[in-house]
């Protein structure tokens, strides 16, 4: 029981970081488009966005069922760990001040912007361009929650749980949305993309190990060491990064 907790533990908490994640960023596209033309678009684009998540989702699993484990087990794994250091690699960047850290309210400024540009051009179909953009941010920040909750709870069983701690992440931030009216500037961004990169991470080198037949040592507890590993590797490279760039600069 306890080996089967240190693996639904961070699959769970990795579905919920990621998804509160996308749906900050989510709601700051969402919020421009409610500013610029009142909630009605903004909410009929969600929601048609959140629709269409939903079929996609009843679609996918009983398309997963009939998938073998191990391939199923090794085509996440590499999924996972290249979604998990793409995320990962952002994060040591900007840590390391070579990037700027992700701006929600440059964001949503630049939003709100656009969207009065296209205003004065086209004010006759602006609802329609509102809702449009809506329907576009909820969907494709979706996909990468649905694509992670897929990742972490295929083939295991706990599908389920971590269904449950993404669904958490998104009524949390809407929540809170929808009380503040104002993009979540506060929300640490960076370092929850840092805590996310390395659970993705480590969790694609253990299910590319399992499709692979690994036999890893301690079944689900490597999951914890590849975690240890690689933010010690992580902490470890925005300290580098940053270095050299203070050299270059000397």
């Amino acid at each position: 029981m306890l080996a089967t907790w240190t693996h639904i533990g961070p699959a769970v908490t990795a579905a919920f970081l990621a998804s509160l994640v996308e749906a900050v960023e989510a709601l700051t596209i969402v919020l421009a488009v409610a500013t610029v033309r009142g909630w009605r678009p903004a909410g009929l684009g969600a929601l048609s966005g959140l629709g269409l998540l939903a079929i996609i989702v009843v679609a996918l699993g009983p398309l997963l069922e009939k998938v073998p484990l191990y391939l199923l087990q090794l085509t996440i794994g590499i999924l996972l760990l290249l979604f998990g250091m793409r995320w990962l690699r952002k994060a040591i960047l900007r840590s390391a001040e070579v990037i700027p850290l992700h701006d929600e309210v440059k964001t949503f400024s630049a939003e709100t912007a656009e969207l009065r540009k296209q205003a004065r051009r086209h004010e006759a179909r602006l609802d329609w361009i509102a809702g449009l953009a809506s329907f576009k941010a909820v969907l494709l920040e979706g996909l990468e929650v649905v694509f992670i909750v897929i990742a972490l709870g295929a083939g295991r069983g706990i599908l389920g749980p971590t269904s449950v701690g993404a669904l958490a992440a998104c009524l949390l931030v809407a929540a809170v949305g929808v009380v503040i009216r104002q993009p979540l500037a506060r929300v640490p961004e960076n370092t929850l993309k840092f805590a996310v990169g390395v659970m993705l991470s480590a969790f694609g080198i253990f299910w590319t190990g399992e499709g692979l037949g690994v036999p890893w040592p301690g079944t689900d507890f490597a999951i914890v060491v590849f975690i240890a590993m690689f933010l010690a590797v992580g902490l470890a490279a925005v300290e580098v990064v940053r270095l050299s760039r203070t050299e270059s600069f000397t």
